[in-house]
């Protein structure tokens, strides 16, 4: 895995993901009526098949997991797919969602220090400062908002769920690449969420969806799943899961800017001010850092009296 500073061509797929995750808060908000599991299980299927029909396509080998391997992607499609949206759908309802979404704005942190140390590296002392900076953008673009302790609790829970979405990735990442796990962990959260589809909503609920909610769920299964996937997992390999971590302070300026588009009106003061503040946290944390000194060679000593010393 590449450790040194990020070029741009490296970080431009987590950025873009970002922006997609951050442009699905406003589709999202089309599913409140509809059924949690049965829509999710859904998106992720038809993600799975499209995924798996691109890698074709791409005659990108995907490769069977192995061992332990079956866990880290059952692990990250049970956490970041599967718990993450329960405790998001769950967490609103003892929270406003702003205290939802500060909590997950809060990833960086975690990915900041936990990542390296399952790659096998010290913490970037400059990752971990620029990521309060960013964490601190992120609060002031979505807000805050009253909660009671369940609302923190499902909080807290969404922001595990969302660290372990990346964290989990990083010991299989290096043999299944992006594509395999992407297709192996959207795949398994398709199968877990079609099981609590089946035992707590029941199929027939699917039936009530709207053709406007199905066009949310064709758009979050397409670009926010097996696009986003893609584009973050690729990001993750290159340049580390502590770097990247710092690219989900772009998922809040995606959606603000989704919402001023879709006519939530033009963002106020403390938003702009969270912009500026995400955009100096991700400057500080990426900005490449200084190469060391290269010391000069020593002078070779002649070997003979007649040979003249090396410069």
């Amino acid at each position: 895995m590449n450790t040194s500073p990020a070029p741009l061509r490296d970080l431009a797929p987590g950025i873009a993901g970002m922006a997609l995750v951050g442009s699905s808060v406003t589709v999202s908000r089309s599913l409140v009526d509809a059924p949690l599991f049965g829509v999710q299980a859904v998106r992720y299927a038809a993600a799975a098949l499209l995924l798996l029909a691109l890698a074709r396509a791409a005659r990108v080998r995907i490769v069977l997991p192995r061992g332990r391997e079956w866990l880290w992607l059952a692990g990250i499609a049970a956490t970041g797919l599967v718990l993450f949206n329960v405790a998001v759908v769950r967490g609103v309802a003892h929270a406003e969602p702003a205290v939802i979404a500060v909590a997950v704005a809060s990833v960086p942190v975690l990915l900041g220090v936990i990542g390296p140390l399952l790659e096998g590296r010290r913490p970037s002392r400059r990752v971990l400062l620029a990521a309060p900076v960013v964490v601190a953008g992120a609060v002031l673009v979505e807000g805050t908002g009253r909660t009671d302790a369940a609302g923190v609790g499902w909080a807290a829970l969404a922001l595990g769920c969302e660290a372990g979405f990346t964290l989990l990735a990083v010991p299989v990442l290096r043999r299944h690449g992006a594509w395999g796990v992407s297709l192996h962990a959207v795949w398994m959260g398709a199968v877990m969420l079609a099981v609590l589809t089946v035992c707590v909503e029941g199929p027939a609920q699917l039936v009530a969806v709207s053709p406007r909610q199905w066009a949310a769920v064709g758009y979050l299964a397409v670009m926010v799943t097996a696009v986003a996937f893609l584009l973050w997992y690729r990001t993750v390999a290159a340049v580390g899961s502590g770097r990247a971590g710092l690219l989900t302070g772009v998922a809040p300026l995606a959606a603000a800017g989704a919402g001023a588009v879709t006519g939530s009106g033009v963002p106020g003061p403390a938003v702009w001010l969270g912009l500026a503040v995400v955009i100096a946290g991700l400057a500080a944390g990426l900005r490449p850092e200084p190469a060391p000194a290269t010391p000069a060679p020593a002078a070779r000593k002649p070997r003979n009296a007649q040979e003249p010393a090396a410069p």
